[in-house]
């Protein structure tokens, strides 16, 4: 059975608060800590441009508190709060938190608030297995972009890769030599992407996967151009090769 794992993120103002649960995410194996960060604010950046599972949250934090930003990020994000105060735990379920951990708390309780989380997206998984079947019938094979103060209708199988460059996409086609350049954020055009046939690998470049030529160890080949397979993403950029790969 395909083992799931959810990518995290821990915010939280206090270092050793940070630093204990990082330890707790390291020594559980279906949990890939992606980055930590000591203010909400600094987590709300970072989600602008990233996908992330499980967020680990403390609540009481200056500027911008657990709860304010709960209330900011995406619906596929999911909270476990993380709190000296438990005053804050009926404010917690009414934003659907998955769990609250009260601190201080020891690992026993961490992997049982984990395994909610475990348990939850893999219930998701499970559930969407229809729609993916539907998607994969009636997927899209064209977007209209909007360039030079025109909507171009760009055939998806023609896309090499989408490289993103701060607030611009490029978008890189076959038998082009010069890209197509669009104001977007890469993130909100993954989500208009088709799944099985593209994929995220770096924070600035998402590749057509019909399209890869050579794989050399952590680096894709489109078209002569070399693109690094970062670390957050390589664990299902492998599970994609592994899938497609001839057993020895």
């Amino acid at each position: 059975m395909e083992t799931l794992i959810l990518s995290c993120v821990i915010v939280d103002d206090e270092p050793m608060a940070l630093n204990l649960v990082e330890s707790y995410v390291n020594k559980t194996p279906f949990l890939n800590l992606i980055k930590k960060c000591s203010s909400a604010i600094e987590a709300m950046e970072y989600l602008q441009n990233e996908t992330v599972d499980l967020l680990f949250l403390d609540i009481q934090m200056p500027d911008l508190t657990g709860l304010e930003f709960s209330k900011m990020i995406p619906k596929q994000t999911r909270i476990i709060f993380t709190t000296a105060f438990d005053q804050y735990a009926l404010e917690g379920f009414k934003v659907e938190a998955l769990d609250y951990l009260l601190k201080p708390f020891d690992y026993a309780e961490f992997l049982t608030a984990a395994n909610k989380a475990r348990t939850w997206f893999n219930l998701l998984k499970g559930s969407s297995q229809d729609q993916v079947k539907k998607a994969s019938t009636d997927k899209k094979e064209f977007l209209f972009v909007k360039s030079e103060y025109k909507q171009l209708r760009i055939k998806l199988a023609d896309v090499q890769y989408f490289e993103g460059l701060k607030d611009y996409i490029k978008i890189w086609l076959k038998d082009n030599s010069k890209p197509i350049l669009t104001l977007m954020s890469l993130k909100s055009l993954e989500e208009e992407l088709p799944k099985d046939d593209f994929m995220r690998v770096h924070r600035s470049f998402i590749v057509s996967l019909k399209n890869i030529e050579v794989v050399e160890r952590s680096q894709i080949i489109i078209n002569k151009q070399r693109i690094t397979v970062s670390e957050q993403y390589k664990p299902k950029f492998l599970e994609f090769i592994n899938q497609n790969s001839l057993s020895n």
